[in-house]
């Protein structure tokens, strides 16, 4: 029987040869991507590391005087505040609510397009966003969101006055008082009292109000009439006395004091006209500053006090869809039989969630949480978007000053001090992402 025939080994020049070969080639292909690297990421990165340490005029140089601004600059630490407040808040909310969304859709029926809403968001450029939440956040009701549902709310339960401008007109009987009006003089029993007002325009008239009507006198009470005394037109009407185009002051609250003391009160009915018992003889009639409380226009969401946690809001609308879709892949590989084992040994809903389904999740949460936080210490956008001139200061951003800093005030030193701290504040969060996921390929 023939013996099998055996490869004699290539030549050790012939290996080292096409070892070579194969290095070279790898080189070759990996050359234009190693020079966009170096032209788009190490000389812009070494250059602003050389800038740091120049002045503004880049011919002096400066030591370490940019670094030191950063902490001593009113601006430059406003900013660095508020970065600490978007990386605590900004990826723990968007993250949190990303893990509820996913374990919820994964009940219901309609999940996918539910999770395609959440998601959309994504579909939006940051300039896109910040321009709509500019107007969600608007002051006027009329324009904004946020103001129109919260003013909707707030007069459901303490509807606004409908006599916010009302105020006496000519030879009236009323002067100013704590913010209402009270008559300069007392009344009595018997008395027939007339309150006119002006101001209110007629479309804001109670939809209730109805022709002001004269009151009658009551031998045993104080009767008056309450009401808008102004009719349109050069010369009509009587000053003081109700005429047949004018309304009543439908709901205005009407007080007797004495010595400082409400004694009695009444509500003046649709055409103007009110009584008071005989408690309130010798009193004066007060029109209270309840009556002329100015309409609530909601919050200030873009002032000094909100217009952070405002603009936090926006993030989340737009990065709550990526943490879900995110962390709802990783569900998806979550073995369904310890989720049914748990429930199977008695526990709740919550427990499941809380024991079983977030430790399983941690590896993806810890993705999501890392990726959100490199994200917001790099946010730009919305902050120069949304943020009105006069609370911009207040929602002051790292990201932002760098640009204000290199463009608007003319300090290019102090700005690449700022990109070099923002990269130095990167590289811890990017060092324990690579970390675990080593750590995850060794598993």
């Amino acid at each position: 029987m023939a013996a099998p025939a055996t490869t004699a080994p290539a030549p050790p020049g012939r290996r080292k040869s096409v070892t070579g070969t194969r290095r070279t080639v790898a080189v070759l292909f990996l050359l234009p991507a190693l020079v966009l690297l170096g032209a788009l990421v190490v000389y812009p990165i070494g250059y602003s590391l050389i800038r740091s340490f120049y002045n503004a005029n880049g011919d002096g140089f400066a030591g370490f005087d940019n670094y030191r601004a950063i902490f001593t600059d009113d601006g430059i630490r406003t900013a660095l505040k508020n970065n600490i407040i978007w990386v605590v808040f900004a990826p723990t909310v968007s993250t949190a609510l990303g893990l509820i969304f996913a374990v919820l859709t994964e009940k219901i029926r309609w999940g996918t397009a539910f999770k395609l809403v959440v998601f959309m968001p994504m579909a939006i450029s940051m300039l896109a966003a910040g321009i709509i939440f500019r107007l969600v956040y608007d002051q006027d009701p009329d324009k904004g969101v946020a103001n129109a549902v919260w003013v909707g709310v707030h007069d459901t339960f303490a509807q606004s006055s409908a006599f916010p401008n009302a105020h006496p007109g000519r030879e009236s009987p009323l002067k100013p008082d704590q913010g209402g009006f009270v008559t300069t003089g007392a009344v009595h029993t018997g008395q027939a009292v007339t309150l006119p007002l002006v101001g209110v325009a007629p479309d804001q008239m109670p939809d209730g109000a109805k022709k002001a009507a004269a009151a009658k006198s009551d031998p045993g009470k104080i009767t008056g009439t309450t009401w808008q005394d102004f009719t349109r037109g050069k010369g009509v009407g009587r000053l003081g006395a109700p005429d047949p185009s004018e309304l009543g002051y439908d709901g205005m609250r009407v007080e007797a004091v004495k010595d400082g003391k409400v004694v009695a009160s009444a509500k003046a009915a649709a055409d103007g006209t009110f009584t008071l018992p005989a408690t309130a003889d010798g009193a004066l009639l007060r029109l209270p500053a309840s009556n002329f409380k100015q309409p609530y226009n909601g919050v200030d969401w873009l002032g000094p006090s909100l217009v952070t946690p405002a603009i936090i809001g926006s993030y989340i609308w737009m990065w709550a869809g990526f943490a879900m879709v995110l962390i709802a892949a990783g569900l998806a590989g979550v073995p369904r039989e310890l989720l049914e084992a748990a429930r199977v040994d008695g526990a709740t809903e919550w427990q499941v969630f809380r024991k079983v389904t977030v430790p399983l999740l941690a590896p993806v949460l810890a993705v999501v949480t890392v990726t959100l936080m490199i994200n917001v210490l790099k946010v730009f956008d919305l902050v120069y978007i949304i943020a009105p001139g006069s609370s911009q200061d207040d929602a002051n951003v790292l990201a932002l000053e760098l640009y204000r800093k290199g463009f608007s005030e003319g300090q290019p030193g102090i700005a690449s001090a700022i990109a070099v701290f923002l990269l130095l504040l990167v590289i811890p969060v990017m060092w324990f992402n690579v970390r675990r996921l080593r750590r995850e390929e060794r598993r």
